[in-house]
């Protein structure tokens, strides 16, 4: 490689995380895209590979193609970069497959550059690339990518980003049943007003759960994962929910609940011989109804994207 090119790993992100929609997410370690890019000798984005899905090549319909522009508009950068997009994440797979190719773009374009942008315009910059995905600019996938570990997305406007201590014994498992959820359809079977008593239950997990983050209380953390307003409603859309999270709970899971829009299903355990325990437990449910599916086990990603080569 040359000092013109940049090989990334883009990693898959859990977002919501139970109580904290829109606002919460982790990186994991295990799944994620890899992504190339280079100085192209013509203004702008250009996408002039794409393998492992059928997403669009044209800059302005791809997500990293406008989270790109959206970057050299503002740094009125007049050269351009070409993009080879490696796809492992599947989209709509609700682990953050758009979020990846946009927070991608914008780190390996800045780290060509020298680094002109800081971690935060990055956010803002791939936030671009999830509006064209969901319709919203929503950055609680894009900012565990870009900053590593677990973030916490405390203002979109102005954008706010807040990093939080993730327990080194954290870890993931994640089992993503073969369906296709839309971000953009999933929101709008979403309730547009909540109860004050459901709101205060919500805060006090979210509260509880940053709390036991940051002091490694694993106990708190597992009476923290519980979301009374969106998972209720999502659930229904994923085939086998209840049984699945029951299983996760059963096998030693502190919490269980829905990864960002679904189907995608994820559990948070303290130690990877559980976390693998739970995945299988998820497993076994997803085989029973015939559901085919992947399985990840992952340590929280600290780093977040990273150079292969």
């Amino acid at each position: 490689m040359t000092k013109d090119e940049i090989k990334i790993f883009c990693p898959a992100t859990i977002a919501n995380i139970s109580c904290g929609f829109d606002v919460l997410g982790l990186a994991l370690g295990t799944v994620g895209d890899v992504m190339v890019i280079r100085r192209g000798n013509s203004p702008g984005i250009r996408i002039t590979r794409i393998t492992g899905q059928e997403i669009p090549m044209d800059a302005d319909k791809n997500v990293a193609g406008v989270a790109g522009m959206a970057m050299l508009k503002e740094l009125e950068y007049q050269g351009g970069f070409e993009v080879e997009i490696h796809k492992k994440i599947k989209a709509g797979s609700g682990i953050g497959s758009s979020a990846a190719s946009a927070s991608g773009v914008v780190w390996g374009i800045n780290h060509l550059l020298g680094n002109p942008c800081s971690e935060e315009q990055l956010v803002r910059f791939a936030m671009e690339g999830e509006k064209l995905a969901s319709g919203t600019p929503h950055a609680d996938n894009v900012a565990p990518a870009i900053y590593g570990g677990i973030t916490l997305v405390r203002s979109s406007d102005p954008l706010d980003v807040v990093r939080i201590h993730a327990p080194a014994e954290l870890f993931a498992s994640v089992v993503h049943p073969q369906i296709e959820i839309k971000t953009s359809d999933s929101r709008k079977i979403l309730r547009t007003s909540i109860s004050l008593a459901d709101g205060i239950r919500q805060w006090g997990n979210l509260g509880a759960l940053i709390a036991g983050l940051f002091r490694e209380d694993y106990d708190l953390i597992g009476r923290s994962l519980e979301d009374h307003i969106v998972e209720p409603i999502r659930s229904i859309l994923i085939p086998g929910f209840d049984e699945i999270k029951r299983a996760a709970i059963a096998a030693g899971a502190l919490g269980c609940g829905i990864s960002g829009s679904g189907p995608s299903i994820f559990a948070l355990s303290k130690g990877r011989e559980t976390a693998v325990k739970v995945s299988e437990s998820m497993s076994r449910v997803l085989t029973g109804i015939d559901l085919e599916h992947d399985t990840y086990v992952s340590e929280i990603n600290t780093q977040g994207i990273r150079i292969i080569s």
